[in-house]
């Protein structure tokens, strides 16, 4: 076969560990050819975007963040943004994009993404062309499989942001909050905040209420302690409020969040507090992945590699406890996995004196 392989949505922490697993597997030893598409699906709209994939080609990347073949979350084309004498309109190029593919003889394609890539990747499934997905996702949050690669590596940088900033929030008597990635799910902030001693953390999945937050860092402070960490997940919002948005929804593009932690340290400050906000941003997607990274995306992407050696399409490698096995895509596409009301994360959180923001 000609496989096709295309990593879509943001770059991750171990994108290139996948693709390194799925050509070695594929081509190495199975005997397939295999190709990348360059800068997600927008590679088979434009001249000179593949590149063969050899083993040779591969080496080296274990260590290497990012992806060789380029990232896009603006080239779906169920809704490809197309200028015209209107201004830019989404429109639906799919048919275009499976005729591209027949042109260039590939048989298959292994999309390498979180929920909007592997729900493209149904979409095109449905409409015949046979698929095999790879979770990604540095926000933990897509469904059927336990983790997704690139979480592990984000966590850790944001745990070691919030160790860095307890020495400085301690020493000037500050409250320091630290904005993490998570848009719908708050899996970075939890995890951070509990493996970074947080004294507050605010989830997209529970209403903050502000003077919940207030009564915390007040308690604190009668308690003797005149500093507090409080880690806020970009899609936290308070109770009857809306998330706090940087820019909103272009054509092809979702709306784009930011603020939600420099607006609370901004009524902190009003409210008497000396406070600083702190924006992670795109820190929590660079440099080398963690060996827990490596690992899940090496296993992925030789699972991928051969689920299309059987023929089982249609499919998305995923782990379940220590397992890698392969759940239909029906099971992740279009789905958002949150942390639910009974998740032991938030019963420990709350027994270790960790404010929710709740009531």
């Amino acid at each position: 076969m000609r496989i096709g392989i295309s990593t879509g949505g943001g770059d991750c922490p171990g994108l290139n560990a996948v693709i390194r697993a799925a050509v070695k597997t594929a081509v190495g030893t199975l005997g397939h050819e295999a190709v990348g598409v360059e800068d997600g699906l927008e590679g088979l709209l434009r001249p000179n975007k593949l590149v063969q994939l050899s083993p040779a080609r591969v080496r080296g990347l274990l260590p290497r963040g990012g992806t060789i073949l380029g990232a896009n979350n603006r080239a779906n084309p169920f809704a490809y943004p197309v200028r015209g004498a209107e201004g830019v309109q989404e429109q639906d190029i799919s048919d275009a994009v499976l005729g591209r593919l027949e042109t260039l003889g590939i048989d298959a394609m292994m999309f390498i993404g979180g929920d909007g890539t592997q729900t493209i990747a149904q979409r095109l499934r449905e409409k015949g062309l046979q698929v095999v997905g790879v979770p990604k996702t540095i926000d933990n949050d897509l469904m059927a499989t336990d983790y997704t690669f690139g979480f592990d590596t984000a966590v850790n940088i944001a745990m070691e942001a919030l160790d860095r900033l307890h020495t400085t929030a301690e020493s000037h008597d500050r409250v320091l909050l630290l904005e993490v990635m998570g848009r719908d799910a708050g899996w970075i902030a939890m995890h951070a905040g509990l493996a970074g001693g947080a004294d507050v953390i605010l989830l997209p999945e529970i209403p903050w209420r502000f003077d919940a937050v207030l009564d915390k860092l007040e308690r604190r402070r009668r308690a003797g302690t005149t500093f507090s960490i409080v880690v806020v997940a970009e899609g936290a919002t308070e109770l009857g409020g809306e998330a706090v948005v940087q820019e909103e929804a272009l054509p092809g593009r979702v709306r784009r969040l930011g603020g939600a932690a420099e607006r609370l340290a901004d009524r902190l400050t009003d409210a008497g507090w000396e406070a600083r906000a702190i924006v992670l941003g795109h820190i929590q997607r660079g440099g080398t992945p963690t060996a827990f990274d490596r690992v899940l995306a090496t296993r992925l992407g030789h699972h991928a590699a051969r689920m299309m050696d059987e023929g089982r399409y249609g499919r998305m490698a995923a782990l379940r406890g220590t397992d890698i096995v392969d759940v239909d895509l029906t099971e992740a596409a279009g789905k958002v996995k949150v942390i639910g009301p009974d998740s032991s994360l938030l019963h420990a959180a709350r027994d270790i004196d960790v404010s929710l923001g709740e009531g």
